[in-house]
Parts: C-alpha cells; sequence; structure tokens
C-alpha cells in the first residue's frame, strides 16, 4: 500500500476514535487535542524515521518515551490511557508497517474494534466505582459494607478504606458495586 494511503488511512483511524468513539463517550475536550497531536506528531516522526535503518527500534523507544512523559504530566483515568496508547499505535502502525500490504489497516481495524467494545456504554454499566467520604468513622468492615449498600441502593463487591479519621468522624472510601436489573429500571423510571 502506498506511504501516502497509509498515512491518509491513519488520520481516518484517529478521527474515528476520537470523534465517534471517545468524545461522544466521555466529553473531555482537552483530550480531543492531546490524542489528535500526540497521533500526528508520532505519524509525522515515525513516517521520517521509517526509511532509515533504526526506523521500527527508534519508532518504539518514542512511543515508550513519549507515553512516559505524557502520562506523569497529568491524571488519567484508565479508560483514558488506552485511548491515548490507541491514538500513539495507531500513528506508528501506518509508517513503520513493512510486511503484507492489509497488516497495518487491519491492525488498525482491530484496534478501533477493541475500544469500541471495551469502551461501549453497555458492557458492564451496572458496575460503578466511585470514593466515598463518610460523615462517620467506620472501622468496622460488615459495618461499612452495610451502610454503603444502604446509602448507594446496590450490591458492594469490594470496599477499600482509603482513610479513618477518628478526630473528625469521617471515613474515606473507594467502593466498586453494582445496582440490580431491578434497581436500574425503578432509576430509569424516575428521570
Amino acid at each position: 500500500m502506498p506511504r501516502l494511503a497509509l498515512f491518509a488511512l491513519d488520520l481516518v483511524a484517529v478521527s474515528v476514535l476520537v470523534f465517534a468513539l471517545y468524545f461522544p463517550r466521555h466529553r473531555r475536550r482537552d483530550l480531543v487535542v492531546a490524542y489528535l497531536g500526540v497521533n500526528v506528531g508520532v505519524l509525522a516522526v515515525a513516517g521520517s524515521l521509517s526509511s532509515s535503518t533504526v526506523g521500527a527500534g527508534l519508532g518504539l523507544g518514542l512511543f515508550g518515551v513519549l507515553s512516559i512523559i505524557r502520562l506523569r504530566s497529568t491524571e488519567l483515568d484508565q479508560h483514558e490511557v488506552a485511548y491515548y496508547f490507541s491514538a500513539l499505535a495507531l500513528g506508528i502502525l501506518g509508517p513503520l508497517s513493512g510486511g503484507s500490504v492489509w497488516l497495518a489497516p487491519s491492525l488498525m481495524a482491530l484496534i478501533l474494534l477493541v475500544i469500541y467494545l471495551g469502551d461501549h456504554p453497555r458492557l458492564f454499566r451496572s458496575y460503578q466505582r466511585q470514593v466515598m467520604v463518610l460523615d462517620n468513622a467506620v472501622v468496622d468492615r460488615v459495618a461499612l459494607v452495610a451502610q454503603l449498600e444502604r446509602i448507594l441502593g446496590a450490591r458492594v463487591h469490594k470496599a477499600t478504606v482509603e482513610r479513618v479519621d477518628l478526630v473528625n468522624e469521617t471515613t474515606v472510601v473507594e467502593v466498586r458495586y453494582s445496582y440490580s436489573q431491578k434497581a436500574r429500571l425503578l432509576e430509569g423510571a424516575s428521570r
């Protein structure tokens, strides 16, 4: 496949990733710019290095350096990290593919498909995670889970206490929970 066609394919793939998958689902404008900029930057650098003898190794090194710099600069949710690495991988795939004509397009499509399915809103939609601050100090695990289930109206799968403050009577806890089908139906009916 001609190089310009691979570059165009990358731009189409990253546009689908950002504008059809990420932004409609998560609405974080600042990361749209980051994903596009990183993808096009990596595409440009990898494209210019692909003709040299150190292209693939240098491209993968660039992938690692960019990911370390970006991931240390701000806190990202895990799904945002997945989109970030997908944008990086798409930028590297086009220029550095030396195999079959359909290898790079197939891998780009695979990345998009995995992100589409893995981040689909219907996948595990009843499962939630949040950090809660309770207005009492709870040190008994059974009592903590019972209190969280009562507050959330959901089944608690995991409760990790991050901090108990006996002076100010607070408990900070990370909770992983799920709503039952009945609770989701009642919640939907009340809206």
